[in-house]
C-alpha cells in the first residue's frame, strides 16, 4: 500500500529528500506522492516533522 502526503503538510521538502525512488514531487499547496511510484517503504512519513504522510 502506497503512502500519501496529507492536508497537513506544510511544503517543507524534508520528505523528498528522503523517497529512494523520486516518487514525492511539489504539486499545488504542498507535496505529493506517485502512488505508482512509491515502493511502500515508510521513509518519508519518519522524516515529515507534522506527521502529514499516512499509509493510503
Amino acid at each position: 500500500m502506497a503512502y500519501k502526503i496529507k492536508d497537513d503538510c506544510i511544503a517543507c521538502g524534508s520528505c523528498a529528500g528522503e523517497c529512494p525512488v523520486g516518487a514525492i514531487v511539489e504539486g499545488g499547496s504542498g507535496f505529493q506522492i506517485n502512488a505508482g511510484e512509491c515502493i511502500d517503504c515508510g521513509a518519508c512519513a519518519g522524516s515529515c516533522p507534522v506527521d502529514a504522510i499516512v499509509e493510503a
